[in-house]
């Protein structure tokens, strides 16, 4: 069996829906959950006195604006996807400047890649994080696997 993600999308560009507002709150949340202890994670004071204008967020959180925008994709009916096939196969992050609490995030969503390797899809996507005035923050470039569906008993008779 393969996939019935359609390879067509490769090249398809998603523009921002809006952009989301990073909170101190949220920025210790995540800094809390993935145990990142730097006290600019969570004190205003030291992320000033390491010259930021408030807590800085871990360099992991850039994922979660981008799995936001990469749901436009998924969640697309033409697209094709079955999430529940869905698994993550990696992620690189190439960071511009911190996030810090205070930003105003706008994400793009480009589907760079899709091909079809034994029957599963392998799909690379790139989120451009950008302040909502265009300035680069982070790109971020995943590559998920859409599993082929397991055969059904009339497929295997």
């Amino acid at each position: 069996m393969t996939v019935t993600v359609d390879e067509s999308f490769a090249g398809r560009v998603y523009p921002p829906t809006g952009t989301t507002l990073v909170t101190a709150d949220t920025v210790r949340a995540f800094a809390r959950a993935v145990r990142a202890a730097h006290p600019s994670h969570h004190d205003p004071g030291a992320a000033r006195d390491a010259g930021h204008a408030d807590v800085v967020a871990p360099p992991t959180f850039a994922v979660t604006l981008a799995q936001a925008a990469e749901q436009q994709f998924v969640a697309d009916p033409a697209a094709g996807i079955d999430f529940s096939r869905v698994v993550h196969g990696e992620e690189q992050f190439t960071h511009h400047r911190p996030i810090v609490a205070g930003d105003e995030v706008a994400a793009e969503l480009h589907v760079d890649r899709v091909r079809v390797v034994r029957g599963n899809a392998m799909v690379t996507t790139r989120v451009e994080l950008t302040l909502a005035d265009g300035t680069p923050l982070t790109t971020v470039v995943s590559m998920l696997v859409v599993r082929a569906p397991e055969p059904t008993t009339e497929a295997l008779a």
